[in-house]
């Protein structure tokens, strides 16, 4: 049989057991929307250009693998942090856990909940739309149509308060979907931060509008249970003058992907994207895949991602910077880099850069390495013990990407909740 009625067969397969959640009558018509789309790209499968480094089945069957419920001592991330609080269990909203979802210069609703939110009903789907070409990705439309829940957040000023989702599990078989659509008016600012496993499967849409001046900052703690499968998409359209930061964490878990699609449509507007991830054993596959659009005057973007691997752990890298023509004064960077603890973990990498105009400044780089041996050297000549001066090494090397996030006590959450797993897990 040939691979195209294969993976046909599948994809029909997969939808054939769909059934759409209940909703008002515009987000049923982008949920079957959503759905066509889906059925027109096909599932992705291992010889999908985009998909040649990462397996997708396990994201794709019809039922997710069950993953053991890890128990985690420690308290969660941004716990420290004053946010208003929203907790989803199993891909459920929790309200006795949650807080109220009120805050001056903020709006919240519930996906679940939405009935005629114009502006909702204009965004949900369009950005995922965009985000479909040139490189199509059929996981995304799959959330939209498929998503029983997750926030519609409208940002009309200066947001009090960040806003923290965070995904617990308890369930070790939860297969879940969310969506989120953020919408920031001109000069609004907020702070998004989430964190947990979510689920044994967990998939996720985030779409974000980022308006004339607004600035949308976004810090990320994917979960730490070994056996979860996850795969993210971010969606943003920037304006002129505009920011838009995005930094996520990730510590185990089987499969890992998280894809990050910008256009940047007005001028003098910034984008940054920046990740880093540890992973440790065989069952480990973290993969970042990572399109950014130059389509205005006089804009800078940044991607800045980190991985330390050990013990046969897997990790990708795609990214691509596209300077359309007229883009001129773009400034566009960037790095992956990986650490490899033994020779047993890969790292493998994809930089791409495509330039219509010529009067940018665009870099990337990609490297692949152990770890210092003079400086480790230097490190135990002083006294320094052996596992010590590891971690401290690994630290500084994830250090450039852990100075994307802009709020410096989340910075330094992150690093110490690093530190902690470095040290349990050096030997």
């Amino acid at each position: 049989m040939a691979l195209a009625q294969r993976k046909q067969d599948a994809t029909d397969a997969r939808l054939g057991g769909i059934a759409l959640p209940d909703g008002p009558a515009w987000l049923t018509r982008a949920r079957k929307a959503a759905l066509a789309r889906v059925a027109a790209m096909g599932l992705p499968a291992r010889r999908d250009e985009y998909w040649r480094f990462t397996d997708p089945t396990t994201l794709t069957d019809g039922a997710a693998i069950p993953a053991e419920v890890l128990a985690i001592e420690e308290d969660p991330e941004f716990s420290a942090t004053d946010a208003l609080r929203v907790v989803f269990v199993d891909g459920v909203f929790d309200a006795d856990a949650s807080d109220d979802l009120t805050a001056a210069g903020v709006t919240i609703t519930r996906l679940a909940a939405a009935q005629d939110i114009t502006w909702a009903a204009d965004l949900l789907g369009t950005l995922e739309t965009r985000g479909q070409q040139p490189v199509e990705r059929p996981l995304a439309a799959l959330t939209t149509a498929t998503a029983t829940d997750g926030l519609l957040i409208h940002v009309t000023g200066q947001a009090e308060r960040a806003i923290h989702l965070r995904y617990d599990r308890k369930d070790a078989g939860a297969d879940v979907a969310l969506h989120h659509v953020v919408k920031l008016d001109a000069g609004a600012v907020v702070t998004l931060l989430e964190s947990g496993a979510g689920a044994a499967r967990f998939a996720s849409n985030m779409e974000v509008d980022v308006a004339t001046g607004a600035a949308f900052h976004h810090v990320r703690a994917q979960g730490r249970d070994h056996g979860r499968r996850m795969n993210t998409h971010t969606f943003a359209r920037i304006g002129a003058e505009s920011t838009f930061k995005s930094f996520t964490l990730s510590v185990n878990g089987a499969l890992t992907r998280n894809d990050c699609i910008m256009e940047i449509v007005g001028d003098d507007a910034t984008a940054h994207v920046a990740g880093a991830c540890v992973g440790d054993g065989e069952g480990f596959h973290h993969d970042d895949t990572i399109f950014i659009t130059h389509d205005a005057v006089g804009c800078e973007s940044r991607q800045v991602f980190k991985k330390v691997l050990r013990n046969g752990a897997v990790g990708v890298f795609q990214g691509k910077i596209l300077v359309k023509h007229g883009a001129q004064k773009t400034d566009g960077y960037q790095i992956s880099q990986s650490l490899l603890l033994d020779g047993d973990s890969q790292f493998l990498a994809k930089p791409e850069l495509e330039i219509y105009a010529d009067d940018v400044a665009c870099s990337h780089g990609s490297t692949s390495g152990a770890i210092d041996e003079d400086a480790l050297f230097y490190l135990r000549s002083r006294g320094v013990p052996h596992k010590t001066a590891t971690t401290l090494l690994t630290l500084s090397f994830l250090a450039e990407s852990l100075q994307e996030i802009a709020d410096e006590s989340l910075a330094d959450d992150l690093r110490d909740r690093l530190a902690g797993w470095l040290d349990r897990h050096q030997h």
